[in-house]
């Protein structure tokens, strides 16, 4: 197992720890790099960059941009590295993605109150300590604690999938803006855990092509996503497309999932790391 974390989450988005204890438990993982990466915000930088200094962890400026892409706007994450947190054109790129969200709740309880679960926009904001960034994370984590879903798996895919109640689409960034917000903050993009879109060959290419026309360098080969099969074959996917190879736990919770933040695969021999491309933007 590699100690490279290039991808997860704190409380700064849905996450369940705060940036400082994310970080002190990659820490204590033996992580050797990291990168805090919530969603479509940049709040919890500061407090996790100081805490990894504090650690002597080398770090990197992280984020995940949700994205609505191709006719059916599918979502895809785009996770940018090593960018210029204080960039006003990436700050905001980021608030006007995270607008709706709280319409978008209000639609989700609705629907979940259609099939008899009463008070799930209260119960997600109560465990969400930014109410911009509330999502279906927190609608997941709140059936669980109600005891509707034995846990948070099971609630996305019994409730907060395409085609079932709970689920509420939105309409995201760009693919070419986040790109692009990323690009122009001096950092570089990353295509995050492709093996969960289920695209097929002709839709991955096609995203694939736009995302390097747009100026990105990278995907997630190492993902908490991804199956032992996923990572051999986005290891050639990257290198057919020449693009740099990423690694990232995509870490939210003790207990939820099966990647603890720290640790992730080792990339396949074929692959380019992108810390190597990183290098001169790693905060010490």
């Amino acid at each position: 197992m590699a100690s490279i974390d290039l991808h997860f989450h704190s409380r700064a988005s849905d996450g369940a720890l705060s940036p400082t204890e994310v970080i002190r438990r990659a820490h204590g993982r033996s992580a050797s790099l990291v990168a805090l990466t919530d969603h479509d915000c940049l709040t919890g930088l500061a407090e996790a960059r100081a805490e990894a200094r504090a650690l002597a962890l080398p770090f990197l400026n992280g984020v995940e941009v949700s994205v609505s892409w191709g006719v059916k706007a599918q979502t895809v994450h785009i996770v940018g590295l090593g960018f210029d947190s204080d960039d006003p054109v990436l700050l905001a790129g980021l608030d006007a993605v995270r607008q709706g969200r709280i319409e978008r709740a209000r639609e989700m309880a609705a629907q979940l109150a259609r099939v008899g679960i009463d008070g799930a926009f209260e119960g997600a904001m109560a465990v969400c300590d930014n109410p911009e960034q509330v999502s279906r994370t927190h609608f997941a984590r709140f059936l669980v604690e109600q005891g509707h879903v034995k846990d948070v798996r099971t609630v996305f895919r019994k409730y907060l999938t395409p085609g079932k109640p709970g689920y509420v689409p939105h309409h995201w960034a760009a693919l070419a803006d986040a790109v692009g917000w990323i690009v122009g903050a001096g950092g570089v993009a990353v295509i995050a855990h492709p093996g969960r879109y289920d695209l097929g060959r002709t839709l991955t290419e096609r995203l694939i092509n736009e995302f390097k026309a747009a100026g990105g360098e990278g995907i997630e080969v190492a993902s908490g996503s991804h199956s032992l099969d996923d990572l051999h074959k986005y290891a050639l996917i990257a290198q057919r497309y020449d693009l740099w190879s990423s690694a990232g736990s995509d870490f939210h919770a003790p207990g939820e999932g099966g990647r603890d933040v720290g640790v992730t695969d080792d990339l396949p021999p074929i692959c380019r790391p992108v810390w190597e491309l990183l290098a001169d933007r790693v905060q010490a």
